[in-house]
């Protein structure tokens, strides 16, 4: 499983290491231990960032949930799959 953070060009580069780490599920005070920041900066920049309009999507390859069925996706190129 991975995430996938679109819209990062739109980010500072602070505003993309908070997001990162936030939405792996990590709060402000471990954020800003990390990073060397504030609490409140850390909020701030993952505000702002919010503000720029990020998307986070979650990978998930193959069928871990067990909801395909069997299904498979077809890979690039092969259409009959």
């Amino acid at each position: 499983m991975q995430l996938e953070i679109r819209g990062l060009e739109k980010l500072s580069l602070r505003e993309r290491q908070v997001v990162a780490l936030k939405e792996t599920g990590l709060n402000n005070e471990t954020v800003a231990k990390r990073l060397g920041l504030a609490p409140a900066t850390v909020a701030t920049l993952y505000n702002r960032a919010k503000a720029k309009g990020y998307q986070v999507v979650l990978v998930i390859p193959g069928d871990p949930l067990g909801v395909l069925g069997g299904v498979e996706e077809p890979v690039d190129g092969d259409e009959d799959a």
